[in-house]
């Protein structure tokens, strides 16, 4: 493979994906968008985009593979209406114009608990990404459902860090599916689906997750 395009690289997950990414020396290129620069590195052409105006003629949407790591959080966005921008419209927005650049394997990181009939307003969207996201017909689609999702974030979330210790400490007790997933393993996850381009829809459960790669 030669170019794997990357969207939500300055995310948990996506910070592990794009560090992966750059140590394979299977990919002659990693396209990264991203609202504003990452450091460089000779492997790494970093669009800085406007997600409202994502540019569709640029040439660098000509790739074989991509990874959506797209994300915010109620808190963060400020309102559902902009969570659904994000999660639902920006991630569809990505995954179209990679689908028309040729991309044939798409990895989403989703949720566990995804679906677009659910009465909780989170997963209902994490589902409406997942069928809009399906319904552009990539011969390789794996959607990735992690429960909470472990490592150091760059803002830090008080509430949840604390949630997490507490799942952490409990984890031995806890269905594998309620258990954290580290970041490097849904990022792990992610990449390996991109490149081994199974055919098919895929759904990568969180207990999954759990096991050892």
């Amino acid at each position: 493979m030669c170019r794997l395009l990357l969207c939500g690289a300055t995310g948990l997950v996506g910070r592990e994906v794009l560090r992966m990414a750059l140590q394979l020396d299977s990919l002659h290129e990693v396209v990264a968008l991203t609202r504003r620069p990452l450091p460089a590195h000779p492997r790494l052409l970093n669009p800085v985009v406007d997600f409202e105006r994502l540019p569709a003629e640029a040439e660098w949407w000509r790739a074989e593979a991509a990874i959506c790591t797209l994300g915010t959080t109620l808190r963060d966005a400020g309102s559902q209406a902009a969570f659904r921008r994000v999660d639902v419209d920006y991630v569809l927005a990505f995954a179209r114009l990679a689908r028309a650049g040729g991309a044939r394997a798409f990895a989403l990181a989703s949720s566990l608990g995804a679906d677009a009939a659910s009465r909780n307003f989170y997963l209902r969207c994490k589902g409406e990404a997942e069928q809009a996201v399906q319904a552009l017909g990539f011969p390789s689609l794996t959607l990735v459902r992690p429960s909470l999702i472990g490592g150091e974030r760059e803002r830090r979330r008080p509430l949840e860090q604390a949630g997490m210790r507490v799942l952490q400490a409990l984890a031995p007790c806890l269905p594998r599916r309620y258990r954290v997933v580290p970041a490097a393993r849904i990022a792990h996850a992610l990449l390996r689906a991109a490149l081994t381009a199974t055919t098919g829809c895929t759904v990568i459960a969180s207990e999954q997750l759990q096991l050892p790669t």
